[in-house]
């Protein structure tokens, strides 16, 4: 009994880690759990489908919390709300689709080169004051490409839709807010779009490491935010992403081996 618990703890640990370290950062950031999480389980020779349905699920959870406590706290703006919901869950349903029923190993050496050019734009971003605030004008069709892009990747609707809005002088409190509400709806939405079309037995053990790992991680990834600069923390993921990102793709054309 004990060896079997230790074999499958062997088989987890990976996963846990990737979910502590990625919630952790997620949790500083406001962004950055879905893509750092897909891309070490890509690195990890995961399939596409599966890296991001067991992203997606896990992050059900992570996300319906933090959509509570932004609501609680008054950091929603329901207009903006509004405008992203519809758009981004119907990309985010239309990518899984996609991702669900075309062959995964075409897919993986362009959803790494996407993972790596966010990564770059967010050692940009992190160089970058933000503007003066205003009312963001592009927000349905950021949505749009914003749910398409999490949903083929496993990742991104952060980096993509927070990022933009706030370059559109959006303010910082209430796109975060917002964003993060949305994807709450959006990770339903995708994660239910897996399950019906590659079933319960793609969720294993990706997901439940992924899963106990966010858990453990998420109040510490709070406390890092009061500590840390968020410039040094976009910076940092930053680095991350592309590295593993380029590291994944090298690795894909034999480079590496």
């Amino acid at each position: 009994m004990i060896d079997t618990l230790v074999a499958h703890f062997g088989d987890i640990w990976p996963f846990i880690l990737i979910g502590f370290g990625a919630q952790m950062i997620d949790g500083a950031l406001g962004m950055a759990y879905g893509v750092i999480s897909s891309t070490l389980l890509l690195t990890m020779g995961v399939p596409p489908s599966r890296a991001s349905a067991s992203v997606h699920l896990a992050e059900t959870c992570t996300t319906g919390v933090s959509a509570i406590s932004h609501i609680l706290h008054r950091n929603v703006d329901w207009r903006l709300f509004a405008k992203l919901i519809i758009p981004g869950v119907i990309g985010g349903v239309t990518g899984a689709y996609l991702l669900s029923n075309i062959d995964s190993s075409v897919l993986k050496p362009f959803i790494l080169t996407y993972l790596a050019l966010i990564g770059i734009y967010l050692i940009w971003r992190g160089f970058h004051l933000p503007p003066k605030q205003r009312d963001p004008k592009w927000v349905a069709p950021l949505g749009l490409v914003g749910g398409f892009m999490d949903a083929t990747g496993g990742g991104g609707w952060g980096p993509i839709v927070t990022s933009n809005l706030l370059l559109q002088g959006s303010s910082p409190r209430h796109t975060i807010g917002t964003v993060n509400t949305v994807e709450f709806v959006l990770t339903s939405a995708v994660s239910l779009t897996f399950l019906i079309h590659l079933g319960w037995q793609n969720f294993t053990t990706y997901t439940i490491g992924l899963l106990i790992g966010g858990v453990i991680a998420a109040p510490l990834g709070a406390m890092l935010a009061r500590h840390v600069a968020p410039r040094i923390l976009f910076s940092a993921v930053g680095v991350i992403l592309t590295v593993t990102s380029v590291f994944g793709v090298a690795k894909y054309l034999g480079y590496i081996g």
